[in-house]
């Protein structure tokens, strides 16, 4: 059986990981983080800290990875578990990583099991904070943080909510399965795959907008945004800074996207005219509709009020990515992806009209789909054409859209380099 390069196991063996858990009160969370690791195949050590046995024990942390627990560097001391945990896994995740802990891994302090596996690890690093929104809001954290993801940690964003008490706001440790999807997506990419996307910053449109003709009812675009989150997702995962600006979605933003919440084409304008300064790249996935009824109701349209017929006044809404492109002006970033869902009509294929859409909008590149018979819009595999306008084109064969997005952020590595 193959070997992987180090020789340590077969390379069809289940990825190990090393699940670290810090003393906070969202350490009961990392119990269902640890389910879906097991549950997707992986070979999981919990290491917990001392603080963290405080919120849940050793014995469940046990019963939940069928392995014992590593909880101190003279634990098993023969086998060197601090270095050699650190050595063999193929991942290592830190839920919840509290402010402390942080700050630990940021200065190279090893006090403990866990912090010495973390200065050992020679593999990818990802942290899920969970603190109390002033703790990560104190310049303190935040440098420590943009730190380690100088180093290519990932630290993902919390999320917002309740936190304990009354108290709300960011700080929530992300829900566990989005930390899962993501340290999926490291996997995904092998142990040394690089983070190339390390320090950019990226803002990507998803889902489709709605354009509403009264209070109830409206026109949009099909999308579920699926494509749009796995490109934010392996966009993360490369180390890249993500702003999702999210119209109507069928599924959750990926955790560590810093999300921006939009219903209307105008409102996805506005929105990508302010997140998109000081960006590296830009990338509009979202399906934004063209054109918006002239007027709203202020109240539900009856039937009775407008006979069998109705004539709906519409207006067209702007071109958000031929804006983007003229706000950019002759400057070399941000670099800028569009997408476009074609049909392909009686005089010519959907290639055609793609090439004609890349050079009418300016930007650099276009991901092409075949939207025919709707075979793209829900489903969880894509297939597309991306086209550079250097000329240069790559055809990504039907592949789950994780993938895709990877091809899609390969290409937008190699156009900036």
């Amino acid at each position: 059986m193959d070997t992987d390069p180090a020789g340590a196991r077969p390379r069809s063996s289940p990825p190990r990981i090393v699940l670290g858990v810090a003393g906070g009160i969202a350490a009961y969370k990392a119990c269902e983080v640890l389910r879906g690791l097991t549950e997707s195949g992986a070979d999981v050590t919990v290491v917990p800290t001392a603080a963290a046995l405080k919120f849940v024990g050793a014995a469940t942390w046990s019963a939940l990875s069928g392995r014992p627990v590593a909880t101190d560097v003279w634990q098993d001391a023969h086998r060197v578990p601090h270095v050699r945990l650190g050595q063999l896994a193929d991942c290592i995740v830190v839920a919840p990583a509290t402010a402390d802990l942080i700050a630990r891994a940021t200065h190279g302090i090893a006090d403990d099991l866990l912090t010495n596996i973390l200065l050992t690890a020679r593999c990818p690093v990802l942290l899920a904070p969970a603190m109390h929104t002033e703790m990560w809001e104190h310049p303190a954290t935040r440098r420590n943080v943009e730190t380690l993801r100088e180093r290519g940690i990932l630290v993902l964003e919390p999320a917002s909510g309740r936190l304990t008490g009354a108290d709300s706001g960011p700080g929530r440790l992300p829900e566990p399965a989005e930390i899962v999807a993501a340290v999926q997506s490291v996997l995904r990419r092998g142990p040394a795959a690089a983070r190339d996307l390390t320090g950019l910053s990226v803002v990507i449109s998803a889902g489709g907008t709605q354009e509403p003709w009264d209070p109830v009812r409206f026109i949009g675009n099909r999308s579920s945004g699926r494509q749009g989150v796995e490109l934010a997702r392996t966009a993360i995962a490369r180390g890249a800074r993500v702003t999702l600006v999210a119209a109507h979605m069928d599924v959750e933003p990926p955790a560590g996207a810093r999300v921006v919440r939009v219903q209307t084409a105008e409102e996805l304008r506005g929105a990508m005219a302010v997140e998109s300064e000081g960006a590296d790249v830009i990338v509009m996935a979202a399906a934004v509709a063209d054109f918006r009824p002239a007027e709203a109701g202020e109240h539900k349209v009856k039937r009775g009020e407008i006979g069998p017929e109705v004539t709906l006044p519409l207006v067209q809404n702007a071109d958000i990515l031929a804006e983007l492109v003229a706000t950019r002006g002759g400057a070399e970033r941000p670099l800028i992806v569009g997408f476009a869902a074609e049909t392909g009509d009686h005089g010519r294929d959907v290639l055609t009209l793609a090439r004609e859409k890349l050079d009418r909008k300016g930007c650099d590149l276009l991901v092409v789909n075949d939207v025919s018979a709707g075979q793209v819009f829900g489903r969880p595999d894509n297939e597309v054409t991306i086209l550079v306008r250097s000329g240069a084109q790559t055809d990504v064969a039907r592949a789950d859209k994780a993938t895709v997005a990877d091809s899609v952020w390969d290409a937008v590595v190699a156009a900036l380099s």
